[in-house]
């Protein structure tokens, strides 16, 4: 009975500090009085915790991306933007090249007195790792595949908008067509995502008319970005050789 009156001291102390500390230091009251609990107990009861929180999860295919510049060919860039401005594209700005790049042509082709063709490509890579709070990095990058669909299908202000497959691209692919006015003129762009193991890659292809000339045909221009898309997912492909 005469421990009765520092047991209540520790019961009442142990009562005014948050659940986590009273279960690290309040839990046991056979340690001789101390308050400290036993280590060799503690460490024996935290390891099974520890090992069914432990979440198992597919490893990410591909551990690095390739230069974004050159994973679409000298000759299909020139093909499909004659006069872009730098030939060897502009390369975006990224704080990780390991998980995210981007690269892009623009320029324009004037025909004198048959007016102006102006041309734009763009591709980007996000890679995914793999985590075990968050998912493989094939099912971040299909998480995110749908994502950005679904901002492409909510382009503001795209008319005749449609959606297609893109055969040959990816393990996961989809095109998206659609004419925008911009700066006076009718564009027509074509932009397609796709995904192979844990990357996304997203490329647009976008071309106008100027000083009388037309706009490209919509088969041309969805064409020429499902070529550079495979182009560019077979660079990351390379990647894992």
């Amino acid at each position: 009975m005469h421990r009765s009156a520092p047991r209540l001291t520790r019961i009442l102390a142990c009562a005014a500090v948050p659940v986590m500390l009273v279960v690290a230091g309040c839990s046991s009251d056979s340690d001789g009085g101390s308050g400290t609990p036993d280590k060799g107990k503690g460490s024996a009861s935290a390891t099974p915790g520890a090992q069914q929180s432990t979440k198992t999860v597919e490893p990410a295919k591909f551990s690095k991306l390739p230069d974004v510049c050159k994973s679409i060919s000298a000759k299909t860039t020139a093909s499909l933007v004659p006069k872009a401005k730098a030939k060897n594209g502009t390369t975006a700005t990224s704080s990780d090249t390991s998980s995210r790049g981007g690269c892009s042509w623009n320029g324009l082709d004037d025909k004198g007195v048959k007016g102006s063709h102006y041309r734009w490509l763009d591709v980007s890579f996000y890679r995914y790792e793999s985590d075990a709070a968050l998912g493989s990095g094939q099912e971040r990058a299909q998480e995110n595949f749908a994502k950005e669909l679904a901002k492409l299908q909510a382009t503001e202000g795209a008319q005749k908008l449609r959606t297609t497959d893109a055969p040959g691209v990816g393990e996961q692919s989809k095109a998206v067509a659609y004419d925008l006015k911009k700066t006076g003129e009718d564009f027509k762009y074509a932009s397609v995502v796709a995904r192979t193991g844990n990357v996304l890659v997203l490329l647009t292809y976008n071309g106008a008319g100027y000083a009388g000339a037309a706009a490209p045909a919509d088969k041309v221009v969805m064409d020429g970005a499902v070529k550079a898309a495979k182009e560019a997912v077979a660079a990351v492909a390379a990647t894992a050789r």
